[in-house]
């Protein structure tokens, strides 16, 4: 299917481009954006974050989901980044709704989800910042297309568009523990379109997760080696029309805390967009993901081998048509369907810590999908905006099963669990009273749902110690939420958002601890959010100053077997987190940043048993011009070398990124 897609995206591009719209002086110029339908007046009462292309290039340690740390509230499970951190553990939520390693936010890239198909988490190494020109961040249940699983909010990466992306590009980082980051990139027009190709390989020896104090010989750094390319293609179909293919190819290996303990995740993407512009607006999407990940878990007593989970090879399919008919401009309607499909197993080895032999073998997995049709409409009454949005959603889990062999081949267990199939409606609806451009105020309700992942119902984990089981009977989490908020701009340049939320996460999936060492997959009452969310942007000449803080107030809404849990605060879920950020541009080419970013403590496990502390960071970039196509360039994260612990349990500690240094060089031509 992917060969398909590109070969009928390159077949559009070589018929389409030069010769049916070669243009002559009396016709009107063709003009490809290489965008989506516009967002920025969609979901007006729901208080979106921007974050532009200057910020996406001028951070220190050149990775998204630090980028996205801008948004205070935003968090992976752990605090590691793509580097260190287990890839299964990259699930990306909002508004401390929960630890949780898949992600109750859903995250796009040029409106195609990004999860993997069967663990729900961002293969966040394989997306680089300079391919995109904008983040929009909309905290809250979503919508719209593919809004089913955007229990916490929307994350939309847009791709960078052709006057984003100069002709040629290269650089070329060294930095401290033997780290390398090389990135390229190639983009021309193409009659009236235009393609680009990129790549970035980044490999370093990496850091020693263990404290010193406690380091032992069988602690090895954790290095990372992965590599991602991309290629994108934009074509007319016609005035107004466009097709866009994107296609991503990527691998990433890492190594955590002890040698042999390696994983692996890797991924082939295509998708094919048509958008027009004109007076009926269409956004018609489909999209392929073949993703696989390998986890080889080591014993921290017998530096043994105990799990070789080698092979989980997924499958995600997906598309959606989203209509905006000519209603007029007060009253924007947007109608549509979309369709999910994943697929995916696990075959792992579990291995006797004494004499290192094979003693299960197993095998699990299933399929699940969803399908909606959505409706979205604003009303436009002079200051005030009216908005209101409708999903209904029927999804399905089937063929899910467990298998698990002797090393010799006798059946332990042969499980086949009942296929599940219903419908789920969620709604939203909002208010937005501007009564000036300088102030705004907004209020919101909502309901959403996220369905389970392959990974949360069939197959179990182990982080050594603690082994978490799989739960095939996992109920759906099902969102209920209010906000409401104020935005001024006393001043061009200056702009100050508020909000205040409750959120209420009925069925929530935890990881219940239920004997030592031992926790399980399983749902829990609800989890209750509430708190503020404040973010400030001054723009002072070349110095722009922007800033966020989130508070917020979480806890476990528990009963029966999981009752000990109730009134605690949900595992990895910090209450204060802000970040600061000063840029100051003198020229178009020299830029200069430092950025501090602030956790607060946080519990490492359901129980409260293990507390995560605080933690205060602060990084910095610098880009000097020496010629006209190339500029000198220095990073630093954590300047201070601030101890961050991503993980601790009783006496076993692992710490995140130290003290980085970084020295390249930058090319462009344009």
């Amino acid at each position: 299917m992917i060969s398909l897609l590109v070969r009928a995206s390159f077949v559009a591009i070589a018929i389409g481009a030069p010769a049916a719209y070669a243009q002559d002086a009396a016709e009107p110029v063709i003009v490809v954006t290489g965008k989506g339908l516009d967002q920025t007046k969609s979901d007006p009462a729901y208080g979106s974050v921007e974050i532009d292309r200057a910020r996406l290039t001028s951070e220190a340690s050149g990775r998204i989901e630090n980028i996205l740390a801008d948004v205070a509230g935003f968090q992976q499970f752990r605090r590691s980044d793509s580097r260190s951190a287990n890839p299964s553990a990259q699930g990306a939520t909002l508004r401390a709704l929960g630890g949780n390693a898949s992600s109750r936010t859903l995250l796009l890239l040029d409106s195609v989800p990004q999860a993997d198909p069967f663990f729900g988490y961002i293969p966040f190494s394989a997306i680089t910042p300079e391919r995109l020109s904008s983040i929009r961040v909309t905290r809250g249940g979503g919508n719209g297309a593919f809004g089913a699983g955007a229990v916490a909010g929307t994350i939309e990466l847009n791709s960078a568009t052709r006057t984003d992306l100069p002709d040629a590009s290269l650089s070329a980082f060294y930095g401290s523990d033997n780290a390398r980051e090389l990135s390229a990139g190639l983009t021309t027009d193409l009659g009236a379109g235009f393609i680009s190709l990129s790549g970035r390989w980044d490999r370093g020896d990496g850091f020693f997760t263990a404290p010193a104090a406690s380091r032992q010989p069988s602690d090895v750094r954790a290095a990372y080696d992965s590599w991602s390319s991309g290629l994108r293609a934009v074509t007319p179909l016609a005035d107004g029309v466009e097709m866009q293919f994107r296609g991503l190819l990527f691998q990433d290996n890492r190594t955590l805390r002890f040698a042999g303990a390696d994983s692996s995740s890797e991924g082939q993407d295509a998708s094919i967009r048509i958008v027009s512009q004109g007076r009926w607006q269409i956004d018609a999407l489909a999209y392929v993901q073949a993703r696989n990940f390998t986890n080889i878990v080591i014993s921290a007593t017998s530096l043994r081998k105990t799990l070789d989970q080698r092979n989980t090879p997924s499958t995600g399919l997906g598309g959606k048509i989203e209509v905006r008919p000519p209603v007029g401009d007060a009253h924007p309607l947007r109608i549509g369907a979309d369709v999910r499909l994943a697929e995916g197993e696990l075959f792992e080895d579990a291995y006797s810590q004494v004499t290192g032999l094979v003693t299960a073998r197993r095998n699990a997995g299933g399929h699940s999908k969803t399908f909606g049709v959505f409706a979205e409409n604003d009303w436009n009454l002079g200051a005030l905006t009216l908005t209101g949005g409708l999903r209904a959603d029927r999804w399905t889990i089937r063929n899910g099963f467990f298998a698990e062999r002797s090393a010799n081949g006798a059946v332990i267990r042969d499980d086949n669990f009942a296929d599940r199939a219903n419908w789920e409606t969620s709604a939203r609806v909002g208010a937005l009273y501007a009564p000036r451009d300088a102030f705004a105020l907004r209020a919101a309700a909502y309901t959403g749902f996220r369905l389970p992942t392959l990974n949360e119902l069939y197959r179990p984990f182990t982080v050594f110690p603690v082994a978490t089981r799989a739960n095939a009977a996992l109920n759906v989490e099902k969102l209920r939420g209010v906000e409401a908020g104020l935005d001024l701009r006393p001043t061009n340049g200056i702009s100050f958002g508020a909000t205040l939320f409750y959120n209420r996460l009925n069925d929530a999936i935890a990881n219940i601890t239920i004997g030592p060492n031992l926790r399980q997959r399983g749902n829990v009452d609800a989890v209750v959010a509430k708190g503020l969310e404040l973010s400030g942007e001054a723009v002072l000449g070349k110095i722009v100053l922007s800033g966020s803080y989130a508070y917020s107030d979480s806890k476990v809404r528990a009963s029966g077997s999981a009752s000990a849990l109730n009134d605690l605060s949900p595992a990895q879920s910090p209450r204060h987190a802000a970040n600061a950020t000063v840029r100051w541009t003198p020229d178009a080419r020299t830029v200069f940043s430092a950025t501090a970013r602030y956790v607060g403590a946080q519990f490492e496990d359901d129980l409260e048993s293990n507390i995560l502390p605080s933690t205060l960071t602060f990084d910095g970039f610098a880009q000097i011009p020496i010629t006209r196509q190339v500029a000198l360039t220095g990073r630093v994260e954590n300047i201070f070398n601030e101890a961050v612990v991503t993980r601790k349990v009783d006496s076993s500690i692992d710490l995140g990124t130290p003290r980085i240094l970084w020295i390249g060089l930058k090319f462009t031509m344009e």
